[in-house]
């Protein structure tokens, strides 16, 4: 799990394009907000990795991954409306795999 977040973290930065297109038009300073939420992604990541922080850092997974909850459903309401059948597919399938996302941290609570 930590290296799936350092790696996501990361990707804010390598590619920030990518997150800047399904960021919501009600966020405010979308390329600040996408390299905060790169940062964080690396911190709890790496906080995961030491067992005095392991639970602190899953909650704070838990609460990133709600926090960004309304990104996805943006991404797939854009992709409704754009009428793309395949990216439909994938982000209305991203979801409910937000929540099993959100189970996975749970356990290191």
């Amino acid at each position: 799990m930590a290296a799936i977040y350092i790696l996501a973290g990361i990707n804010h930065f390598i590619n920030p394009g990518m997150y800047l297109r399904i960021t919501p038009k009600w966020v405010p300073i979308p390329d600040k907000a996408n390299l905060f939420v790169g940062v964080v992604e690396i911190l709890l990541g790496a906080l995961l990795l030491f067992p005095a922080y392991r639970a602190s850092a899953a909650w704070g997974i838990i609460t990133l991954l709600v926090a960004i909850f309304p990104a996805n459903i943006y991404h797939f309401q854009k992709a409704q409306k754009k009428g793309k059948a395949i990216v439909t597919i994938i982000t209305l399938i991203r979801l409910p795999l937000q929540g099993l996302l959100i189970y996975w941290a749970y356990i290191y609570t």
